[in-house]
């Protein structure tokens, strides 16, 4: 006998090469389908559009407005009363009304990885965008449920009204993180995230110089093969999906350094819990999220200035046993807390509730 399944109409933001996208949605395919849904998914960007701007290349507008076109296509062919995962926003940087009218007759849920409304309201926020800067709080407002990777949003969908709102953190398939001894050859510092993110490293430039004069070198893996920090022993590796578990276990310790920013408060530690899904131990600026997930003198350490970065740093370098017995609470704390097999439980029980919402002609159930 065939088991009833529940169609989800998946809108993310990326295809694979966005972390976001891959993480908060792309993980929990199988999940889902295990659960009795048949989710589809539907990126807005290509993976050629991702590319180019990490490369810094010059937008394709073309492209761009095909992203729409077919954003648009897919929304007005979806049956009525669907349920529907949304990453952020159904159309970027175009008016409220526009995606509820879209969006209109389903059962609605949204994700929020980071401060996304922030882009909306900042001072270096273009002038259209400014014209919308409570887009995204309108749209939280009309979703059945919003999922949230972190406690500052949410807060911030409380305050603004939502009805329902589940806090899940990013998480990681931590079976693709195999535990390996750490690395010969010199201390090795590893940072993990895009070429447009790699600007953090600028704000631990000192210690990292310091650090390379006694030996150490640092790994960006993700970075731009331009990425230039002077009087930094460097090595920029390519990230890969394949690869990235590798490349971290390459290293003997990994950072996320942050400057403070209301952006930076809002941002989820995903470096952080990869860290630990490699057996790593992490030193991290005490901003936001890295509160909630650095477990502070047993998964890693936080540092303020340049010199108490520098003395961390060089604290984990002397003292091997103190770098593996974090580096294996990490492990431990990543799979109780941030593992996929943790979040794909609230991730299938948010759908189940969203199914028993939805009325038996919403669903687009077969047999």
């Amino acid at each position: 006998m065939a088991v009833s399944t529940t169609d989800i109409l998946v809108l993310t933001r990326y295809g694979r090469l966005g972390a976001s996208s891959r993480q908060r949605f792309l993980l929990f395919e199988g999940a889902l389908a295990d659960s009795g849904f048949a989710p589809e998914v539907r990126p807005f960007f290509s993976d050629g559009y991702l590319a180019d701007l990490y490369a810094g290349r010059a937008m394709r507008w073309l492209e761009i407005a095909r992203c729409y076109a077919r954003r648009v296509a897919v929304l007005l062919r979806r049956p009525p009363g669907e349920i529907m995962w949304l990453e952020k926003e159904a159309l970027p940087w175009l008016p409220a009304w526009l995606d509820r009218l879209l969006l209109g007759g389903c059962t609605l849920v949204i994700d929020f990885d980071d401060g996304w409304h922030l882009r909306y309201q900042g001072h270096d926020a273009p002038w259209h965008a400014r014209i919308m800067a409570r887009k995204l709080e309108r749209l939280a407002r009309s979703a059945d449920t919003v999922i949230v990777a972190n406690q500052a949003l949410m807060s911030w969908a409380r305050n603004v009204g939502c009805a329902r709102v589940e806090l899940i953190p990013t998480t990681v398939d931590t079976s693709l993180y195999p535990l390996r001894e750490e690395p010969d050859g010199p201390f090795t510092i590893g940072w993990i995230g895009t070429p447009r993110n790699a600007t953090y490293l600028q704000l631990v430039l000192e210690p990292l110089q310091r650090l390379s004069q006694e030996g150490a070198r640092l790994k960006v893996i993700g970075g731009n093969p331009a990425t230039a920090l002077p009087g930094v022993a460097l090595e920029v590796v390519p990230w890969s999906e394949a690869t990235e578990a590798c490349a971290l276990a390459a290293c003997h310790v990994g950072i996320m350094p942050l400057a403070g920013s209301e952006w930076d408060q809002h941002k989820s530690g995903y470096k952080i819990i990869q860290y630990m899904a490699a057996g790593r131990a992490a030193v991290a600026s005490p901003i936001g999220a890295n509160l909630d997930i650095l477990s502070e003198g047993e998964t890693g350490l936080f540092a303020h200035g340049p010199d108490e970065w520098y003395a961390t740093l060089a604290r984990l370098r002397d003292d091997s046993e103190m770098r593996k017995r974090m580096g294996a609470a990490g492990r431990r704390r990543c799979e109780a807390r941030f593992s996929r097999d943790v979040a794909a439980k609230q991730v299938a029980q948010v759908f189940e509730w969203a199914r028993e919402r939805a009325t038996p002609h919403r669903c687009g159930g077969s047999a």
